[in-house]
């Protein structure tokens, strides 16, 4: 098959492809004035040197990555939509509660089994092709259950295949999310933090979006907004225009070769599977029983609107923790990230001493920042320190290992609760958040590995 050409837009270059827009007019901020220089002037020497998003002078903002936050900002708020949009729909349509629990598994089960796939197809396709299919899947998807919520009660057989193709469709998009930052800015570290940042307002402003428009409408009206916000996420990465990279011609062996030399480049790097093993403890022990536990303590001791509010705390949290990433550039990143991390034992160890709603607050906001300072750390070191060729594929095993073991942990997290005490549990899950931390400090190749750069 031949493989799509995707052809960079820089301001200041003639274009070369039909594809290519027409080149902004070169002003005093694209060249500076110059004292004449005493022998022939060379006509490219005063333009600025070009990275991978363009030229450097053009800051994060540039054309590139303003089409890529818009486009990953209104996905993340159309996500946010689906838990309520299933919720409302089934149980306004009368089905059982059991029902929602089973669209919802429909919904993140293929995600998880189909994202090792979605990294070798990104590998081979090229990243942005896929995700611009993937959104177009599930633009698909959630127009077809607009229109059924809106005119009568679809059978469960069908939302959950729907659900299904809308899982099918984020594990095409996600793995090509690691390598296209690096491709749409020169700064790594800034830009995923801004969209940390992002990421943590919508998952705040996309359920509270759906529950207003519930309440004003239907569920049919949230999966309809869902699927308009499919539509801008995909003409965004559709205007976006990146350099091809040398590896996107490259000569591919087959599927399963593909996957098989993921893998070896994945066991290639100490520091990222010892990262990633680690944390599949931390995902199962810690993530897995966090959200459940949290939603039932706080319901049952405060009520369903303190859950909310603690959940938008959280939400705050997440954006001071990129906020603070905007600002700090560590030598040693994953170190500094795994320092943070004893703030989530805080959280967990305050809402098992059943303390006042304001001390549970403050356990959140702490929680919020330090995941989204870890987070931050973490994607800018695998980005910048992973060959381009093999990004994707290592980010999809990334993804594939933490969303399997936090849904062990989450579907085990109440049968254990009830046979051991939810504290208790709780006090378990802050004990070996602290070992993870000690772990990830301890181990030489994840304590002493460098910002990309350094010497």
């Amino acid at each position: 098959m031949e493989k799509p050409t995707e052809c960079a837009s820089l301001p200041g270059a003639a274009p070369d492809t039909p594809e290519s827009p027409t080149p902004p007019p070169l002003g005093p901020q694209v060249l500076p004035a110059l004292p004449a220089p005493p022998g022939p002037v060379d006509p490219l020497a005063a333009l600025p040197p070009l990275g991978p998003a363009g030229p450097r002078g053009a800051g994060l903002w540039n054309r590139n990555f303003r089409y890529f936050f818009v486009a990953r900002t209104v996905a993340l708020f159309g996500d946010g939509m689906i838990p309520v949009a299933l919720t409302a729909g089934l149980l306004g349509a009368g089905r059982p509660a059991s029902s929602v629990g089973f669209a919802l598994a429909a919904w993140m089960g293929p995600l998880a089994v189909f994202v090792l796939f979605g990294g070798v197809l990104a590998d081979r396709f090229t990243p942005r092709r896929m995700m611009i299919i993937a959104d177009a899947l599930r633009l698909g998807g959630a127009s077809v259950l607009a229109v059924a919520f809106a005119t009568g009660n679809p059978p469960l057989w069908a939302v959950y295949v729907l659900s299904s193709v809308a899982g099918v469709g984020a594990a095409l998009f996600q793995p090509g999310v690691a390598s296209t930052v690096p491709r749409v800015s020169t700064d790594v570290q800034r830009a995923n933090a801004v969209l940390r940042v992002s990421e943590a307002l919508m998952t705040m402003a996309g359920p509270a979006f759906a529950g207003a428009l519930v309440g004003i409408a239907s569920a049919g009206a949230v999966y309809a907004a869902n699927a308009a916000t499919f539509a801008v996420s995909g003409a965004c990465l559709f205007l976006m225009r990146l350099a091809p990279a040398p590896h996107d011609h490259a000569v591919r062996g087959t599927f399963v070769a593909e996957l098989v030399d993921g893998w070896r480049e994945f066991r290639a790097r100490s520091w990222l599977w010892g990262v990633i093993a680690v944390w599949t403890v931390y995902g199962f022990a810690v993530l897995g029983p966090m959200l459940p536990l949290t939603a039932v303590l706080v319901t049952e001791g405060h009520g369903s609107g303190a859950y909310g509010m603690l959940m938008a705390v959280n939400g705050a949290g997440s954006v001071v923790g990129g906020l603070l990433a905007l600002r700090l550039r560590p030598a040693h990143p994953l170190a500094a990230g795994a320092v943070a991390l004893p703030l989530v034992a805080v959280s967990l160890v305050v809402l098992a001493l059943g303390v006042p709603l304001p001390v549970l607050a403050a356990g959140q906001l702490l929680a919020g920042g330090a995941a989204a300072f870890w987070l931050v750390m973490w994607s800018t070191t695998v980005q910048t320190h992973v060959p381009p060729e093999a990004l994707n594929r290592l980010h999809a095993y990334d993804v594939a290992g933490s969303l399997l073991m936090v849904a062990a942990g989450r579907a085990l997290a109440g049968p254990v609760a009830e046979a051991v005490g939810a504290s208790e549990l709780l006090v378990a899950a802050a004990v070996v958040n602290m070992g993870v931390v000690a772990v990830l400090l301890a181990a030489r190749p994840i304590r002493r590995l460098k910002r990309a750069g350094l010497a």
